[in-house]
């Protein structure tokens, strides 16, 4: 597969911060294959490169994502073998969001403008989700007479309830970024030009503490909702295990003991 222009996802590491950015404005970031590849080995990088403690992902332009990119796609009908469209979900759309859900560095999704489609599934499966105000997620796919992908179906129903996962769907209709913010999809609201610098306060927070902790604690939370009590627990108690093992747990536990600030460095 081509590889994406350099220009179209931007890329800096900044205080232990990983920033990846869509750069396709005049589309509004409907993001083509390449740009999905490119964003998916980022965040495999971010995940194995201990220098890196966080990461976010944002977008130039009025346009957080509206979408995949569909210029070039197969047209619909015509002589598809059935499993085509499976295949492509499958090693399309789906894994870009399952690289994101699976990143050990926690993800901030800094959404700037519309995220519609996969784009607004891009943003709700970071761990934490800021919006300029005039930002707005769109459940687009019944618009255009399709099943809503890349994981939206498993995403929603766990943020807002499966009723009003339903709704969204069964509607398409925008959800301004204050609405969001009532319904869960988003943490917090803030002026447009706010919007940088709300995101690198918290990703810079969050690249201070305990990387591997919060890498287990993600992994928890994400699997919460999948699992019984037992399979939970039990998971938990592991997680709790292996971080007991590491540099940062024993600087947190003798922080407190000698009564000052811990100071970790993510190992």
């Amino acid at each position: 597969m081509a590889s994406a222009p350099e220009d179209d996802v931007l890329h800096r590491t900044e205080n232990n911060v990983s920033w990846i950015t869509l750069n396709r404005p005049e589309a509004m970031n409907a993001v083509t294959p390449a740009q999905r590849e490119r964003i998916i080995a980022l965040l495999a990088e971010a995940s194995a490169d201990p220098a890196v403690r966080a990461v976010v992902l944002t977008a130039t332009g009025k346009g957080f994502c509206a979408g995949a990119d569909l210029r070039g796609a197969p047209a619909t009908g015509g002589d598809r073998v059935a499993g085509d469209v499976a295949r492509l979900i499958r090693l399309g759309a789906q894994r870009l969001i399952t690289a994101v859900l699976d990143c050990e560095k926690p993800v901030i999704a800094a959404v700037n403008g519309t995220a519609a489609g996969i784009g607004a599934h891009l943003a709700l499966a970071c761990d934490l989700v800021v919006a300029a105000e005039g930002a707005r997620f769109i459940e687009v796919f019944v618009r255009r007479g399709l099943v809503p992908d890349g994981g939206g179906a498993y995403l929603l129903p766990r943020l807002v309830g499966p009723q009003k996962a339903k709704e969204l769907m069964f509607f398409g209709d925008a959800v301004p970024a204050a609405e969001a913010e009532r319904l869960g999809l988003v943490n917090r609201v803030v002026p447009a030009e706010e919007l940088q610098a709300a995101a690198r306060e918290w990703a810079e927070r969050l690249a201070q503490g305990p990387t591997r902790a919060l890498a287990m604690t993600k992994q928890l939370v994400n699997a919460s909702l999948d699992g019984d009590r037992a399979a939970a627990l039990a998971a938990e108690a592991t997680a709790q295990e292996i971080n007991m093992t590491t540099a940062d747990a024993n600087e947190g536990v003798a922080s407190f003991v000698e009564r000052r600030t811990p100071k970790y460095l993510g190992r």
